[in-house]
């Protein structure tokens, strides 16, 4: 196969996958290991990856653009088509790709999607991007979903919550993040985990906080990295890191990871407290086999069970937890840089109902706690009404809970808990609440 072939088998496997993300609402996460599926060449898979991630982080402005150049939007029947002009837009504007590269390798991909009627329609529009980039640029500047790559609603709602921080923490979230490494101490001691990734050619950071965590500005898969196989470290960006500190599990005690999947913060409560009685619950039985592999390969065990978290009646044994962790179903608004397909798929409706789930699980746990135990609340969102606003409401619902002050190396202080958005210290954006049984 030529190599103008190969390039078009990658750009028409991106565009096969961003239509299915774009138009029938399927994550990223599934549409990924489809896309590469018929590629040989780890490049061309890395490529499609590469696309498909950096599109979706800029998906608005890609919109913004291609409604510029197009005289009328595409049918419906052409959205393979639609798909590929964005995989093309964004090869030429975010990933500095070669233009003629670019440009053959789209205009051939129109037959691989069956589509060489279209091949015109492609050429001259990626041309033309080329030809009138700095009008273009003027032309979408007034569209701040363009520029902020935020949807208007998320937009007008991160304003309210945060003011002129919202900004920057939008436009950090349509940015390539770090790869967060955190170390397993009963494997290995940090430093010696940055100096094996350092002679292996990786660049690394040591980070004062959290304190298990190194950051790779840019690393090859995570399954690739020296000590993986041996369980020395785990992928979990550093504000997720920050749960396990919140949750301070002492030696000997029994504890929930009520919404467990994909094992990560059960993982870091268990590496760094001895002889915990650990309970990790998720409702998907195949979460949880992906949990028990990760624990197998990290040399730790814990209780695994498929259950409603908000039906305790159903599994709970009826003897008290010294701490819950509860990592609660959220928007995701503070990791679109990790699942940036969330800001396309996601609507101003969904928050409400998140919110009501979130209130189930919490009043559903809240009895299983001991008396002097605490509850930690955790979301990925970056949302008052998912955060501060859902705490302050629990606490005014149940006078026997009182707030676990917080330290500033959760972010800022966000009524009972602290928010950090995205960004900040080169994490994602989270949210920390800690709640005592009194």
């Amino acid at each position: 196969m030529s190599d103008a072939a190969i390039g078009a088998a990658s750009r028409a496997a991106a565009a096969r996958a961003l239509a299915r993300i774009r138009f029938d609402g399927v994550s990223l996460r599934t549409a990924l290991p489809e896309a590469g599926a018929g590629l040989d060449d780890p490049r061309d898979r890395a490529l499609v990856e590469a696309t498909l991630f950096t599109v979706c982080r800029r998906l608005f402005r890609g919109e913004a653009l291609l409604n510029a150049l197009l005289a009328r939007p595409l049918p419906r029947a052409q959205r393979e088509v639609h798909a590929l002009l964005l995989v093309g837009l964004t090869q030429l504007d975010a990933l500095d790709m070669a233009a003629h590269a670019v440009v053959d390798a789209c205009v051939g991909a129109t037959r691989l999607l069956r589509q060489p009627r279209h091949a015109g329609l492609v050429n001259a529009v990626l041309r033309r991007f080329l030809r009138e980039r700095a009008i273009l640029e003027q032309r979408i500047s007034a569209d701040e979903s363009a520029q902020f790559n935020h949807p208007p609603w998320l937009i007008a709602r991160l304003r309210e919550a945060w003011g002129e921080d919202a900004d920057a923490a939008m436009l950090a979230a349509a940015s390539a993040p770090p790869l967060w490494l955190r170390v397993n101490p009963r494997r290995a001691t940090v430093a010696a985990c940055a100096e094996r990734l350092a002679e292996a050619g990786i660049e690394v950071h040591r980070c004062a906080l959290p304190p298990h965590a190194l950051r790779l500005p840019q690393a090859p898969p995570a399954t690739a990295l020296p000590g993986w196989d041996e369980g020395w470290m785990s992928v979990q960006d550093g504000a997720a890191q920050l749960a396990a500190l919140a949750v301070d599990a002492q030696r000997g005690q029994r504890v929930l990871d009520a919404c467990a999947a994909p094992g990560g913060k059960t993982a870091a409560m268990l590496e760094t407290a001895d002889a915990l009685d650990l309970l990790a619950l998720d409702i998907d039985p195949a979460r949880n086999t992906r949990i028990a592999a990760g624990l197998t390969r990290l040399g730790l065990t814990a209780t695994l069970l498929a259950a409603d978290a908000a039906q305790p009646q159903d599994w709970w044994d009826g003897r008290p937890f010294d701490r819950i962790l509860l990592d609660a179903p959220c928007s995701a608004t503070g990791i679109l840089r990790r699942q940036p397909d969330a800001r396309w798929h996601r609507r101003a409706a969904d928050i409400a109902v998140l919110v009501a789930q979130q209130q189930r699980l919490l009043d559903a746990l809240w009895p299983l706690l001991a008396v002097g135990g605490r509850l930690v609340y955790v979301t990925c969102s970056i949302l008052p009404d998912e955060n501060a606003r859902q705490i302050d409401a629990f606490l005014a619902r149940h006078p026997d809970a009182r707030p676990v002050p917080l330290d500033d190396r959760f972010g800022r202080p966000a009524g009972a808990g602290c928010q950090r958005l995205p960004g900040e210290d080169g994490m994602d954006g989270f949210f920390h609440a800690a709640l005592q049984r009194r």
